[in-house]
């Protein structure tokens, strides 16, 4: 992986983990999560991977390999894509595009290769072809369009607009609340992409125009807050579309035939998600944050409870996304057993660091989400002992 050029500016901090070669922030995180907000930051997200689809087939061949309809993407209109296993499971989520002549698939760092691959052997006959991007073409971050000005200083004209939270066509929501009350009714969240060596060139550009870097706290911060679920935290082993309300936007639930659809349908229509994604208040009187990947526990009295006591707790959910709000204080995302009551109060237990934080759950998928009509008892996806 290599490193972005911006990180030899001053104060510059490196991110880890899925962000590693990009800065986490430049000295001043919640300064620059409140300049993301009012849409006068942008945040380098040049590590992401680019794989582009050229030929006369690309879109329609796309949506026969995913979970998306992108036969009649028009020019300039964004989408987000899932590729399932088998069994219905998520194997790559990409952020897609199309300019009229070639369609951008833009996804996590560590899944530009593997994309590329996997649709390489998949193409047969079809006159398409597929390209990594990635060593051409930088990714910028923002939640409000780049100005006209910046456009000269190597600004493609290929620009991703999130979907999120909007329902598209053929889905369906999980959420808990309404539409109009969803958190992120008002989100905005757009990619650039630019030419990577004048990746520099772009951002001091963007700096003449009034604007700041911000890094990938600030982004993912407002990510969380939104319930927005990504890849690389979200999505593991086990994760099926339902589970994380990807249906609203990445799932056509009455398009034709893909690998995974099978379980995608029979979820929707006859079952319940084994999990459901949550938000969670975290306790803000301690000075750290858990770590991604610590463990929900649900103590029958958090009051009463001693740390003997949790220690025994079983678990009943993982952290999977964590920050510092700079409104709300250390907020993050779980994915939780579906059984767990909405009204459960939850404790996070961080491992690593040997702590404990009180958390309030606000509940994102329901737990009836999905259907009841001939569903055996038992979670769907775990077959008969």
């Amino acid at each position: 992986m290599s490193t972005s050029p911006l990180m030899q500016r001053q104060g510059a901090v490196a991110a880890g983990r899925e962000d590693s070669g990009v800065a986490a922030h430049y000295g001043d995180p919640t300064g620059e999560q409140r300049a993301l907000e009012g849409g006068r930051a942008v945040v380098d997200l040049s590590h992401l991977a680019v794989v582009t689809v050229s030929g006369p087939d690309r879109l329609s061949w796309l949506s026969t390999l995913s979970s998306q309809q992108t036969a009649a993407l028009q020019p300039g209109e964004s989408s987000e894509l899932l590729l399932l296993d088998i069994s219905g499971r998520i194997e790559h989520d990409a952020a897609i595009v199309d300019d009229g002549e070639t369609a951008w698939l833009i996804t996590e760092a560590a899944h530009g290769p593997r994309l590329a691959g996997w649709l390489d052997s998949m193409k047969f006959m079809l006159q398409v072809e597929i390209v990594e991007r990635t060593a051409e073409v930088a990714v910028l971050g923002s939640t409000t369009a780049l100005p006209q000005e910046a456009e000269s200083a190597g600004v493609l004209p290929v620009r991703w607009e999130d979907p999120w939270p909007r329902l598209c066509e053929g889905a369906v929501s999980y959420a808990a609340v309404a539409e109009e009350d969803h958190p992120a009714v008002d989100w905005s969240w757009r990619l650039t992409l630019v030419e990577r060596p004048r990746l520099m060139e772009v951002v001091a550009s963007l700096e003449e125009q009034g604007w700041r870097p911000a890094g990938t706290f600030a982004a993912e911060a407002l990510r969380i807050a939104a319930w927005r679920p990504r890849l690389a935290h979200e999505v593991d082993e086990k994760t099926i579309p339902h589970e994380l309300d990807l249906i609203r936007t990445a799932v056509h639930l009455s398009k034709g035939c893909y690998r995974g659809q099978e379980t995608v349908a029979r979820v929707h229509n006859l079952g319940h998600p084994p999990r459901r994604l949550v938000f969670l208040h975290l306790d803000g009187s301690e000075h750290t944050l858990p770590t991604v990947g610590s463990e929900v526990l649900a103590p029958a009295d958090v009051d009463a409870a001693t740390r003997e006591s949790m220690e025994r707790e079983r678990s009943v959910g993982t952290v999977t996304s964590v920050a510092r709000h700079h409104e709300m204080g250390p907020i993050a995302l779980a994915l939780l057993k579906r059984r767990v009551g909405p009204e459960a109060r939850l404790v996070v237990r961080d491992a690593e660091a040997e702590s404990f934080y009180a958390a309030a759950q606000e509940v994102i998928v329901r737990p009836d989400a999905g259907k009841t009509v001939g569903r055996p008892q038992g979670d769907f996806l775990r077959g008969p002992r």
